[in-house]
């Protein structure tokens, strides 16, 4: 006894069939009549995960240091350090150290903000200060680029002089700076100018900088202070804020 065929078999022949007949036979229709069906069955493609898990800026701005939790003798900032128009502001002839010396005076190491940003400033009174703590929602990639470049600096940009709009020559010096092991891709830097004042003294600025990568977002921190910066700060401060900034995703993640 022969076989039967399928319903399903039979009623998809019978379908390619009369697409061909209907054309004069063609078998390059009916072979467009399937390819039309499978993209009409096939699913749509996934949307970007970056694109998805952008931070809001509200996210952000929750994401973000308080005074509360630097303790004192921290404070709310009462405006731009006096050192960094007097010292930051510099030149040099070595393009690549200029990179630097740019993005140290703009507070942005990983280059103009893309994506959301939320930016929370500090005071140190006793010790002269400054914090900047900043909290980006970015391509990952875009800023294992950016720290990449970072990771040159201590060789490439070991020791240079620069040039200052009012603190005249300067020589800089660029360190590896030590790091918790926190987020998924880390670089540290400390900085230092060394001058002299206007009666002869030796004058030191002490920049440590800080970028942190935790999947698509980045946390930027800058300590500064004439001579040294406060110990541990940067250390500390990054413990707190890589936690916060995960239990506002996780938040995000119940919510949505």
């Amino acid at each position: 006894m022969p076989r039967l065929l399928p319903a399903a078999v039979l009623c998809a022949a019978a379908l390619l069939t009369a697409a061909a007949c209907s054309s004069g036979g063609s078998g390059r229709d009916a072979d467009a009549a399937a390819t039309e069906a499978g993209a009409a069955t096939r699913p749509a493609a996934p949307v970007s995960p970056s694109a998805a898990a952008m931070l809001t800026a509200a996210q952000a701005q929750d994401a973000l240091l308080g005074e509360s939790d630097l303790g004192a003798p921290w404070g709310p900032t009462e405006g731009a350090a006096t050192w960094r128009d007097g010292v930051l502001k510099a030149r040099t002839d070595l393009t690549g150290c200029q990179r630097l010396l740019d993005a140290l005076y703009a507070d942005e190491p990983l280059g103009t903000p893309t994506g959301t940003r939320a930016v929370a400033a500090f005071d140190d009174g006793d010790d002269q200060a400054q914090l900047r703590y900043q909290v980006l929602s970015l391509h990952a990639a875009d800023v294992d680029r950016s720290l990449a470049w970072l990771r040159t600096l201590p060789q490439g940009c070991a020791q240079f002089t620069a040039s200052t709009t009012s603190a005249g020559e300067q020589e800089v010096r660029v360190g590896e700076l030590a790091l918790p092991k926190v987020g998924d891709a880390r670089q540290g830097l400390r900085v230092t100018f060394t001058g002299e004042s206007d009666d002869g003294d030796t004058t030191t600025l002490t920049l440590d900088v800080v970028v942190v990568r935790v999947g698509d977002d980045a946390i930027v921190l800058t300590d500064g202070a004439v001579g040294a910066v406060p110990p541990d700060t940067a250390s500390r401060a990054l413990a707190l804020g890589v936690q916060r900034l995960a239990d506002v995703r996780h938040q995000a993640r119940v919510q949505a």
